[in-house]
């Protein structure tokens, strides 16, 4: 028997009629009609007498509705049940992003959205590397990419800005030594290390600076940043993260080829959970005004 099948059954059964079972199931007189045959033909039994003033059970169907009516009764409980608890903002939500968002975008949202909503407890994984969504390693990831995973759904922020910086203390000693601002080869800079070798700042440097003048490498842009407001170098570095620091100084406009994407990324079975579109929802709403993406509306 087809569940389906079971459903319409019990609910002809308990209208008395086809006509008010179509209204309560949202369906066609005809379609009633032809879910009840095919549950008759798969029992091969008569579960009703039809008549003018409506359907009444045979005694087979009275059997049957003695069987499946505990059935039903548990399907619904159990459909309020867990319906109701995603409804609910409660729960856990398992969050995954980088320390450069972390620290630099999202900790007084995610602060907010914990007072608004109590009865949620996020859960946050800190990596600069994508966590698996479709094995439900994380609920939602807000992540830098311009390459956002074609298995997930999201919306995007908009793009953060890349330009070099240096230390006032740094150029000052380097000026001393009459070097030029400007002249990149000829400054010591903090480079990324190997495990971030594939973004578009590792790039530039080895197009733009000899490897022998990284005098430092990290392995993750908060920590460049860190780096080169201790006066270790030069650094190419997120705007979200330098434009805070009064120690910094840009040396030169963000490089547009530069530029990354940021993304608000879920799984497409998780996007009609309550509390997860809840908290997107609050989260692109807080996050799109960041003046980190100010640059963006600009151009707009």
């Amino acid at each position: 028997m087809d569940w389906d099948d079971c459903r319409y059954f019990l609910t002809v059964a308990e209208t008395g009629s086809l006509s008010a079972a179509a209204r309560r199931l949202g369906q066609s007189h005809s379609t009633i009609l032809r879910r009840l045959d095919k549950l008759e033909a798969a029992l091969d039994a008569r579960l009703f007498e039809r008549f003018q003033s409506g359907y009444v059970l045979t005694a087979t169907g009275e059997e049957l509705l003695a069987l499946l009516a505990p059935v039903g009764e548990n399907m619904e409980e159990a459909e309020r049940r867990i319906s109701g608890r995603d409804a609910a903002l409660q729960g856990t939500i398992r969050v995954t992003t980088t320390d450069t968002l972390l620290h630099g975008l999202l900790l007084p949202v995610l602060s907010a959205f914990r007072q608004a909503h109590p009865g949620i407890r996020l859960q946050l994984t800190v990596a600069n590397s994508f966590l698996n969504l479709t094995r439900r390693d994380a609920d939602v990831a807000i992540r830098p990419t311009n390459t956002p995973p074609d298995n997930l759904v999201g919306r995007k922020l908009g793009s953060v800005q890349t330009a070099p910086y240096a230390s006032q203390a740094y150029l000052q000693r380097a000026r001393e030594e009459g070097k030029r601002d400007d002249d990149w080869a000829a400054h010591g800079w903090v480079a990324p290390d190997e495990a971030l070798a594939h973004l578009a700042q590792a790039r530039w440097l080895r197009e733009h600076v000899p490897a022998e003048q990284h005098v430092a490498s990290v392995d993750s842009l908060l920590g460049m940043a860190s780096a080169v407001e201790a006066g270790m170098g030069m650094g190419m570095l997120l705007d979200l993260l330098a434009d805070g620091k009064p120690g910094l100084v840009r040396l030169a406009p963000p490089d547009p080829a530069l530029d990354t994407e940021v993304w608000i990324l879920t799984h497409p079975d998780l996007r009609r959970v309550n509390r997860i579109r809840s908290f997107t929802d609050f989260l692109y709403a807080s996050l799109s005004g960041h003046p980190a993406f100010e640059h963006i509306r600009d151009k707009q």
